[in-house]
């Protein structure tokens, strides 16, 4: 099939900040081979030197992400194991690339984000959600398991066993204010104050120390799935003394009682 904008992600940075858009509104941005490429080649790249301190991921048009392009995507009948599993892996691969970026990922959800444009939400930090969002696990819809590409991890992790287990076994979409309730989502807004809903979190992190917004992320991400208190308490106590290396801790008291922003 043909994009209109052959351009199928679109990134702007501005003051350290990523607005990663999935530009292919015309298929309500559903993932094709290009669009998955190239979205995991961001990914990958964001542990590089010249990377964000924050990144939007957001959807052009209509919708946040329709799940897997079905119109490009063979019959499973007519693929070997290996190519199910190549096929398989490389969306799975994109939300483990998103989810071990080092920063904060702020996805701003509007429309419908089914199956594998779920699994990008769940993947992102900070859930900001239109009021006209729905959202839905549709994997078992297609015949297959409900549990996919991180979906089985992440939604319980956020909702809860019960309703997770809900929308896994059904396929039902959840909208925005069940969201909002379950703690899928931070808050929701109109649709056009999507942006403006995200700003003030940005703020606040960028105003925060690079290297103490990373660790956060790195430390929260691990401290989920601690086996004990003590494991969680043990990183947190070393990632307060790498974040208080360097003056960034004496930065932080001066700006504190001098009421100033701090210069990190």
């Amino acid at each position: 099939m043909n994009d209109k904008n052959p351009e199928v992600l679109r990134i702007e940075r501005t003051d350290g900040v990523d607005w990663v858009t999935l530009n292919r509104p015309d298929r309500l941005n559903a993932l094709d081979d290009r669009l998955v490429a190239a979205l995991t080649d961001y990914a990958r790249g964001l542990h590089d030197a010249d990377a964000p301190r924050v990144v939007v991921l957001r959807g052009a048009g209509r919708a946040f992400c329709a799940g897997l392009d079905l119109d490009g995507m063979r019959s499973g009948d007519a693929l070997t194991a290996d190519a199910l599993l190549r096929q398989q892996t490389a969306i799975s691969g994109l939300i483990l690339a998103l989810r071990r970026a080092p920063q904060p990922i702020v996805g701003l959800i509007h429309g419908a984000a089914c199956g594998g444009g779920f699994a990008l939400a769940l993947a992102s930090d900070i859930r900001i959600a239109a009021t006209g969002a729905r959202m839905n696990a549709a994997f078992i819809r297609l015949g297959l398991s409900g549990c996919d590409v991180g979906v089985s991890y992440l939604l319980p992790r956020l909702v809860g066993a019960s309703v997770a287990s809900e929308l896994l076994f059904t396929g039902d979409f959840i909208a925005a204010d069940r969201a909002l309730a379950t703690g899928l989502v931070s808050r929701i807004v109109e649709e056009a104050d999507l942006v403006a809903a995200a700003e003030p979190f940005i703020a606040a992190m960028l105003a925060a120390s690079p290297i103490g917004l990373r660790m956060t992320k790195e430390c929260l991400r691990a401290s989920i799935d601690a086996p004990s208190l003590e494991s969680a308490i043990a990183m947190e106590d070393r990632t307060q003394v790498l974040c208080a290396l360097g003056g960034n801790l004496a930065e932080g008291i001066a700006a504190f009682r001098e009421k100033r922003p701090a210069r990190y």
